[in-house]
């Protein structure tokens, strides 16, 4: 089954409330054109080619996007809004089982990540997209955990990104896009933060 992609129709009600519909509906066109010309033909994709996928003149995109990077920043705050849900849904489940929690949490991102190399593309494209809310809800899950004596007190955040980052680079390059297959080095990495009981 394919990676859902993030949802284009999703607007910022504040920026788009005032505006006329047929504007709002050629802001639509325009991401959804943008995360399928994307991800057929990379980061590397133009304006003018996701202009002529939407429908609409060059203008259309440059009146909400000034340039490709603000394209891109755009398409990566969505899939950010999605690490946002499932972080929020994740440390809700964390205050019954941390652990197992945060090994759900790290096989849906895997997986995700396993079909949607855009999303793989976006991310590490745009500079300066470091987010504290998702770097204060994983702190969280890990407080839990150490809490509730199943993951090791000295696990932090920057474990978790460095062991998943290095599984990803390494699966990449091999070109592995079999979801269980990184779905298992998700729950390796789980495993690495666990509190082993005696």
């Amino acid at each position: 089954m394919a990676a859902s992609q993030p949802d284009a129709t999703r607007t910022d009600p504040e920026t788009w409330a005032g505006r006329r519909a047929d504007a709002r509906q050629n802001h639509e066109r325009v991401l959804a054109a943008a995360i399928e010309v994307f991800t057929e033909h990379g980061i590397g994709a133009t304006i003018p080619q996701v202009a002529a996928r939407a429908g609409v003149g060059k203008a259309t995109v440059y009146r909400s996007y000034p340039t490709k990077a603000d394209l891109v920043q755009a398409l990566a705050r969505m899939h950010i809004d999605w690490f946002h849900q499932l972080v929020t849904a994740a440390v809700e489940a964390a205050q019954a089982d941390a652990y197992r929690a945060l090994e759900a949490l790290l096989e849906r991102v895997t997986a995700r990540l396993a079909e949607d190399r855009l999303m793989i593309e976006v991310l590490s494209g745009v500079e300066g997209l470091g987010d504290e809310y998702l770097e204060q809800q994983l702190e969280r899950i890990l407080a839990l955990g150490r809490a509730q004596g199943s993951l090791r007190a000295d696990a932090t955040g920057m474990d978790i990104q460095v062991l998943v980052s290095g599984a990803a680079r390494t699966l990449i390059e091999l070109d592995i896009r079999d979801p269980a297959v990184w779905r298992r080095y998700a729950r390796l990495t789980s495993a690495a933060l666990r509190v082993e009981p005696d």
